[in-house]
């Protein structure tokens, strides 16, 4: 079996990456030995397609598994297609987010978690997720409301002390 996970560098303990498409580097790892290999992301400074090409990368790497912060619509699709389980939500250092996995704490995700286009770099007034039109719009505008709810959610259960 191997699982990539999404890294913002190329160690077991280095911060994961949340984003999928732009994310630095892919770690693929052999779960029973700890052994992985870095794959560099090339589409990390694409102007577009970030998440497809990301997909068809992690496609061709024989992976069976993902763990990831977020995906966009368009790279679950291709990875879904392609019988690789997906895992969203997961933080912390990359070592972390496998000990999550080997947990069973992470779940499947059941589709995308952010709009098309929500990794591309902020938009001045901090609005990401915009370019294109329509629905593509209407899908980055949502994605943002609804990480933005999240955020403040999560923020106030740390604050509390709750989970």
């Amino acid at each position: 079996m191997k699982i990539a996970i999404t890294a913002s560098g190329d160690n077991l303990d280095c911060q994961m990456d949340p984003r999928f498409g732009r994310c630095q580097n892919f770690l693929i790892i052999d779960p029973d030995t700890m052994d992985f290999e870095v794959i560099s992301n090339e589409s990390a400074m694409a102007s577009g397609g970030a998440g497809i090409k990301a997909a068809q990368t992690i496609v061709n790497t024989g992976i069976n598994a993902l763990i990831t912060g977020n995906l966009g619509p368009n790279a679950y699709e291709i990875l879904s297609a392609a019988g690789i389980e997906t895992m969203t939500g997961a933080s912390g250092t990359v070592r972390h987010a496998l000990e999550q996995y080997n947990s069973g704490s992470l779940q499947s995700a059941l589709g995308a978690t952010v709009g098309t286009h929500a990794g591309m770099p902020s938009m001045g007034s901090g609005q990401r997720g915009l370019q294109g039109s329509g629905t593509q719009r209407k899908a980055g505008i949502i994605a943002d409301k609804v990480q933005t709810k999240t955020t403040i959610k999560e923020n106030h259960t740390e604050k509390i002390g709750g989970k």
